[in-house]
C-alpha cells in the first residue's frame, strides 16, 4: 500500500514539473471559453446560414438561399448602406477628437493626469444602456439639446422623428466615446523623439509643418491600429440604436447589428441571421485587408525605406 502511494505521488511530482502541462493547465480556461464560446457558435453559425432554422424546430437544409435572399431583401441593403455612413462619420470624427485631445494633454500643465483619466470614463460607460437611455433623453423632444437650441432662439430639432437627423445623436454618442482611442495617441505622442522637433525648429518650421510632417508621420502606426479597432467596433455598434431609435425613423438608424438581431430574435430566423452575420464578416475582413493594404502608402517606420 505505501509503495502504490509512493508511485501516485512521484507521478503527480511528475506531471506538475512538467513545463508544458503545467503550462495547459494555467491556460485551460481561456482554452476551454474559446471553444466552447467563441469558436463552436462560429462553427454552428455556419452551418445555420445553410439552413432553415427558427429556434423552435428542427432544422433544415437549404443551402444557398439564404445567402441569395439577402440580395433581395431590400431593408438587408438598407442597414448595410446605413452602417457604412455611420462608420464612415464617426470613426474619422472620434479618431480627430481624440487626437486633438491627447495633443492637448500631453502638453506640461498642472492636472493632466486627473484630466485624462476623467476624459476616459466615457470609454469606460458609453456603450452601457442606462447612457443610451441618458442620450435618448438628451437629444428628446424635450431634453437639454432642444432646451438650448429655443435659449437661442433656435427652432427645436425633432431628432428621433426626422430621418436625416436621427443618425447624428447616435454619431455623436460614438465620438464622446473617444477615450480609448486618446489614451493610446497620448503614449504615442509621448514616445516621438524631441530631437525632430529640436531640428524642425531650427530649420524654421511652423506648427502646422510640424505637425503634418513629424508628428502625423511618426503617428502613423498608432494611427492605423485605431483606424483598425474603431472601424471594426462601429461596425458592431448595436447598443446605441437598439435603445435609442429602435432603428427609425423608417430604418434609418437601422444598424446592421441590430438587424441580425431582430432577425434572430425578434422574427426568430436563426438562419438567415447567421448568414447575415457570416456576410458581415466577410465585409469587416474586406475592409480591414484594404485598410491594410493602403497603409503601405502612409504609415511611417523608422525601419523601413
Amino acid at each position: 500500500m505505501m509503495n502504490d502511494n509512493i508511485k501516485k505521488k512521484m507521478c503527480l511530482n511528475k506531471i506538475l514539473h512538467n513545463d508544458n502541462t503545467v503550462g495547459y493547465v494555467f491556460a485551460a480556461p481561456f482554452i476551454i471559453g474559446f471553444l466552447g464560446f467563441t469558436i463552436i457558435p462560429i462553427l454552428v453559425s455556419l452551418y445555420y446560414s445553410f439552413t432553415n432554422y427558427n429556434l423552435t424546430t428542427s432544422e433544415t437544409w437549404i443551402g444557398l438561399q439564404n445567402y441569395a435572399r439577402l440580395f433581395q431583401d431590400t431593408r438587408f441593403l438598407k442597414s448595410v448602406r446605413v452602417t457604412l455612413i455611420y462608420v464612415l462619420t464617426s470613426v474619422p470624427l472620434k479618431l480627430i477628437f481624440a487626437l486633438f485631445i491627447a495633443y492637448l494633454l500631453t502638453k506640461k500643465s498642472r492636472g493632466v493626469t486627473f484630466y485624462r483619466s476623467l476624459y476616459y470614463v466615457p470609454s469606460l460607460i458609453g456603450g452601457s444602456i442606462a447612457v443610451a437611455l441618458v442620450w435618448k433623453e438628451l437629444f428628446s423632444t424635450r431634453g437639454l439639446i432642444n432646451s438650448l437650441f429655443i435659449s437661442a432662439g433656435l427652432e427645436k430639432v425633432s431628432w428621433f422623428g426626422d430621418q436625416k437627423m436621427a443618425m447624428i445623436p447616435l454619431v455623436l454618442m460614438s465620438v464622446w466615446q473617444f477615450g480609448s482611442s486618446m489614451i493610446i495617441f497620448a503614449a504615442g505622442l509621448k514616445e516621438i523623439s524631441p530631437t525632430y522637433y529640436e531640428a524642425a525648429k531650427i530649420d524654421g518650421a511652423n506648427k502646422r509643418q510640424i505637425f503634418s510632417h513629424i508628428t502625423l508621420p511618426c503617428l502613423s502606426p498608432i494611427i492605423l491600429y485605431n483606424l483598425v479597432m474603431q472601424t471594426i467596433s462601429a461596425f458592431m455598434s448595436f447598443t446605441q440604436a437598439f435603445v435609442i431609435t429602435r432603428g427609425g425613423p423608417n430604418d434609418a438608424t437601422n444598424f446592421y447589428a441590430l438587424y441580425v438581431y431582430n432577425q434572430a430574435f425578434k422574427y426568430y430566423d436563426m438562419g438567415y441571421a447567421s448568414a447575415m452575420s457570416w456576410v458581415m464578416l466577410i465585409i469587416m475582413s474586406l475592409i480591414t485587408f484594404l485598410i491594410f493594404k493602403s497603409s503601405k502608402r502612409w504609415v511611417f517606420s523608422e525601419a523601413g525605406e
